[in-house]
């Protein structure tokens, strides 16, 4: 029977939200040898069907790990995800234990085995007994098609409640979740819809955003809840809203969207999923600019972030890595006397830097950055994380101050991100000078 022909009768109806709980199930997880990758990509097409993700739990190959964790899990959650533990060796305990957890015994699928056989068949290479007994499944499961490997998938239900069985390959587990498992819950179960709204800031902490928006977060409605997501030099704003009607939700959704706009309009970059150099690109490509880079304390990290992005030659020139002063005085023309009277890290060299790199290059913009990365080279005048940054067009020079006093990596990071910002700003008129 499939599980087509198994929904037909059986659609259940539920008002409320859908909750689902993923159970990894390997060693490998947990001593480190590989990362759980599956899970984040489960959790993300879930939310896009309506339901969500309460729970992760990775546990060992063992048979009283395993019934403990679908014990709990049934507690908790309307559908119960489970990777891991389907191959044809001796620590693979997935399956057995499930059989008996169900109350039922292994029987041979037919078309399970035609699959197997298949691609072996396929491989050069002969079916062993022991891959043969991957075609024998709980007698009680609705199996579950591997077009990708030799381990099928079982679906089983109990008391309302749905449990899927997938292998922990996740080549194998994304082609079997998205051609059946997803179809599939999404006819069983009435999901609400659900959507996400993202907006992008930069150059504003979590704690004052926070302050900023807490009259508006207040006044959302009960069905839209927002999540603040830092991340490095930003704070992604999610909107997510649940309803039954996707157009008027979206409606409500954009509206919200519209006054963020107004609150905070200076430190949005961007709305939906798009990092912020390529949001600076857009605006570059947009204008028809050209940009060239000075790097002193950030070695090219700058250059990098800028290059990340497809199609940034039609606006990036290049770049020089200015690391010793003798470089800043020969390729950048920097005066020697700017070096002697206010030294390598200070605003009159940065600002030189910037106006002399976009001269050589002939760009309608030139940034530079100098600094202290660290952890050596401070002073108490000028600290570990003290850098300046500095953007140059036809028209004018910035330059800015920043003191991260992080790690040098860090520092690092948090520079290429600031000059990228400045360069927003400086953009969109939004910059101080």
């Amino acid at each position: 029977m499939s599980l087509t022909d198994l929904r037909i009768n059986q659609t259940k109806i539920y008002m409320k939200a859908v909750i689902a709980e993923i159970i990894t199930i390997g060693d490998e997880i947990l001593f480190g040898q590989i990362v759980d990758t599956n899970s984040a990509w489960m959790g993300t097409e879930l939310t896009k069907i309506g339901i969500r993700v309460k729970q992760i739990t990775s546990i060992s190959d063992s048979a009283e790990h395993i019934i403990k964790a679908l014990d709990d899990a049934k507690t908790r959650a309307d559908i119960i995800l489970i990777t891991g533990g389907l191959g044809p060796t001796k620590d693979d305990l997935t399956k057995m234990v499930l059989t008996g957890y169900f109350k039922t015994k292994l029987k041979l699928h037919e078309p399970s085995l035609t699959d197997v056989t298949e691609i072996f068949k396929a491989r050069g290479r002969e079916l062993t007994e022991l891959n043969r007994q991957q075609a024998f499944l709980p007698e009680t499961c609705t199996p579950i098609r591997n077009v990708l490997g030799t381990a099928p998938g079982m679906w089983f239900e109990q008391d309302e409640k749905v449990f899927v069985s997938m292998p922990g390959v996740p080549f194998e587990m994304k082609r079997m979740m998205t051609a059946t498992v997803l179809p599939q819950l999404k006819a069983y179960f009435k999901t609400p819809e659900i959507i996400h709204k993202v907006v992008q800031t930069v150059g504003i902490p979590e704690s004052m955003l926070s302050d900023k928006l807490e009259a508006w977060e207040k006044s959302l409605p009960q069905h839209i809840k927002l999540a603040y997501l830092p991340h490095l030099g930003g704070v992604r704003l999610r909107l997510t809203g649940q309803g039954s009607d996707a157009a008027q939700l979206e409606q409500e959704m954009q509206a919200e969207v519209e006054k963020l706009l107004q609150i905070i309009p200076d430190y949005i970059f961007a709305l939906g999923e798009i990092s912020l150099e390529e949001a600076v690109g857009q605006l570059l490509k947009a204008r028809g600019f050209t940009i060239a880079t000075a790097e002193s304390c950030t070695g090219g990290y700058l250059a990098h972030k800028i290059t990340s992005i497809s199609g940034s030659s039609d606006y990036y020139q290049g770049s020089i890595i200015a690391y010793h002063n003798e470089v800043k005085i020969r390729e950048l023309n920097v005066k020697t006397e700017t070096l002697q009277q206010h030294g390598a890290v200070s605003e009159a060299t940065v600002k030189e830097m910037a106006e002399n790199v976009r001269q050589k290059f002939n760009t309608d913009i030139g940034v530079a950055t100098s600094g202290i990365a660290g952890p050596g080279g401070g002073t108490p005048a000028k600290p570990v994380g003290t850098i300046w940054i500095a953007y140059a067009d036809k028209a004018r020079t910035v330059a800015k101050l920043l003191n991260f006093n992080k790690d040098r990596l860090l520092n690092i990071e948090y520079t290429a991100m600031a000059v990228l910002n400045l360069v927003r700003q400086s953009l969109t008129s939004t910059v101080e000078e």
